[in-house]
């Protein structure tokens, strides 16, 4: 491993973060002993070329790494969404690659699961031998439409015979005609099927979309109606409500459940009414509007007043089974 990374850091000696480099390198050969770093020269759009390590693309830390995809001969690129006819490779988490989140051997993991799922190659369809000659049984016909009048040829003027590399089949009797399909063609490559099989299930995937949508649409439509009629309700009654306060005695919109009840609520609103009388007698005295004998008298009948009320309303919330106020 030490020898490895004296030979990274030689690679990548002109690497701004060349040790960073040379870290997430390691990590990745700790687990995927098959790669190999090797020094090759990479021409960027806009024409400039550099010398950059290549595992499966290049490794700059602070910037995603450019990969491709290196068919073998047997194999050929299967371009996606995923990679392009080039085999460059476009993943989500190249585009948001953000250091130091993301790292060589996330992207290796990452590639791994996508393309599991997703080939990025298939196999080369295979080029068919020349057939041989077909060794016909039963009975001897050498024409194609047996029965034509002698006048007339097998072709119409301008087309040229059969091939001599695929020679004339006799038709066996009884309408019985072989089936050409599978011996003299080869069969589908397995790219278009995979595609067919691609576009029928996103063809379903969209089905249960729209399906999905329409059913949220028509909730959606709904609700608002609810909240519309909802909305009616409560305008209505606060019609309502404004139109009966305006009516209202404010003194009659609290009403007692008993009289000893109202009692209480009664001397509770007289006790406070002379509290506030006493609080601006004061204030009148200070500012000179009554002498000290006008306010002493006055004070000293309300006072009286005020510990009859008292009494009068300890009692009656003794009675009622009230807590104690004074």
């Amino acid at each position: 491993m030490a020898g490895l990374e004296s030979q990274l850091k030689k690679m990548v000696s002109k690497y701004k973060c060349r040790d960073l480099t040379v870290h997430e390198t390691v990590n990745v050969f700790t687990l995927y002993k098959d790669l190999k770093p090797v020094l090759d020269s990479y021409v960027f759009n806009d024409g400039s070329s550099r010398e950059l390590m290549n595992l499966t693309g290049t490794i700059p830390p602070y910037n995603p790494p450019i990969c491709f995809v290196k068919p073998t001969s047997s194999m050929t690129i299967k371009a996606g969404k995923h990679v392009d006819a080039n085999g460059k490779i476009y993943l989500p988490y190249l585009h948001e690659w953000k250091h130091p989140e993301s790292d060589l051997l996330g992207l290796v993991q990452v590639m791994i699961v996508v393309f599991g799922d997703e080939p990025p190659v298939s196999s080369r369809p295979t080029v068919s031998a020349p057939y041989p000659p077909h060794q016909a049984t039963g009975p001897p016909n050498t024409s194609y439409m047996p029965g034509l009048p002698s006048g007339i040829s097998a072709y119409p003027s301008g087309y040229p015979p059969n091939p001599s590399g695929y020679p004339g089949c006799p038709y066996p009797p009884g309408g019985q005609y072989p089936d050409t399909t599978s011996s003299q063609y080869p069969s589908q490559p397995p790219v278009t099927t995979l595609a067919e099989e691609d576009l029928k299930k996103g063809h379903q995937e969209l089905g249960e979309m729209a399906t999905c949508l329409d059913q949220e649409v028509a909730e959606v439509a709904e609700n608002m109606e609810l909240l519309r009629k909802r909305d009616e309700e409560l305008s209505s009654a606060l019609e309502k409500m404004e139109n009966q306060s305006e009516n209202n005695d404010t003194d009659e919109v609290i009403i007692p459940t008993a009289p000893l009840y109202k009692q209480i609520l009664n001397l509770n609103a007289e006790e406070n009414a002379i509290e506030d009388t006493i609080f601006n007698l004061g204030e009148a005295l200070r500012r000179g509007v009554i002498d000290l004998d006008v306010f002493l008298k006055h004070v000293r009948l309300l006072s009286r007043k005020q510990f009859q009320l008292r009494a009068l309303m300890q009692k009656a919330r003794q009675t009622a089974g009230l807590s104690d106020l004074y």
